[in-house]
């Protein structure tokens, strides 16, 4: 049995607060700079021309790349041979969180559903954690933004709707997001599993590195199908215009059950920011 110090953890998750609010990712970056090359409307590309000196200057003077530091996201690996020592792993997360927004001088965003009332120090964090073989920790902090969050969508289909259910239900939800989520975006897709399994496959769809395929030839021919459409709605860089409204499409898939067929997609705005460690 591997034994992991609790405080360990709070200290790495402080540390992934604050550089996944003031790193952009390269390979979003370099997604940003090809689609420069490629867009031709002059809006667009003075657009993500800003977006890209943003993301420099965010990095260069470790200031949050955008005002909205998200709500923190965690996705956690948790081999059954690791033991948390002197706390546990979910207050070991939360006071990471804690100390990472309040150190960074990240803005804090959560409140009470009704009251709306501010909890102050951006907690508590949503924590989803697998079960895994080994004796390795494994923490994905993903902060999401309420713009794009609130453009994110789930359907149950009829089995009956098939792939081009599926795909319109996709478009559906993209054109009516229409500037809100901040595009270029990325779309996450979750088909299959259950109601909230769904859900969040489309939320680990955001963590593949931008622009990789599915390794099903037929979902991957699924995700540039989808890209095409997309890109063809018009609605551009913060929908001003152009054919760069998303980055890529990413699609994640479950078995489900014969009477059923679920599709959610989560959308990420182009400040699609997460961090990792492996302890």
């Amino acid at each position: 049995m591997r034994r992991i110090e609790s405080a360990e953890i709070t200290e790495q998750v402080k540390t992934m607060c604050i550089q996944a609010n003031t790193e952009l990712g390269k390979d979003v970056v370099d997604k940003l700079e090809d689609a420069l090359k490629k867009e031709t409307s002059p809006v667009g590309c003075d657009v993500i021309s800003q977006i890209i000196e943003n993301a420099d200057i965010a990095r260069d003077e470790t200031l949050p790349m955008c005002q909205d530091t998200g709500f923190a996201v965690f996705l956690v690996e948790l081999g059954s041979n690791v033991e948390i020592v002197n706390g546990s792993l979910e207050n070991a997360i939360q006071e990471g969180v804690r100390a990472g927004y309040r150190e960074g001088y990240l803005r804090k965003s959560i409140c009470d559903p009704l009251s709306r009332e501010n909890t102050g120090d951006n907690t508590p964090a949503v924590i989803h954690v697998k079960l895994i073989e080994g004796d390795k920790l494994k923490i994905v902090f993903a902060p999401k933004g309420g713009g794009s969050e609130n453009m994110s969508r789930i359907a149950m289909l009829k089995p009956a709707d098939g792939l081009t259910g599926i795909k319109d239900f996709v478009i559906e939800t993209v054109e009516r997001a229409g500037a809100n989520p901040c595009p270029p975006i990325i779309v996450g897709v979750g088909v299959g599993g259950t109601f909230e399994k769904s859900a969040i496959l489309a939320k680990e769809a955001l963590l593949r590195p931008v622009g990789s395929k599915n390794p099903n030839p037929r979902w991957a021919e699924t995700e540039e199908d989808l890209l095409k459409r997309i890109n063809a709605l018009g609605i551009g860089p913060m929908g001003l215009g152009g054919r760069t409204t998303a980055l890529a499409v990413h699609i994640n898939t479950h078995p489900c059950h014969i009477a059923s067929l679920p599709v959610a997609v989560n959308i990420q705005c182009h400040a699609a920011r997460h961090k990792e460690v492996v302890l």
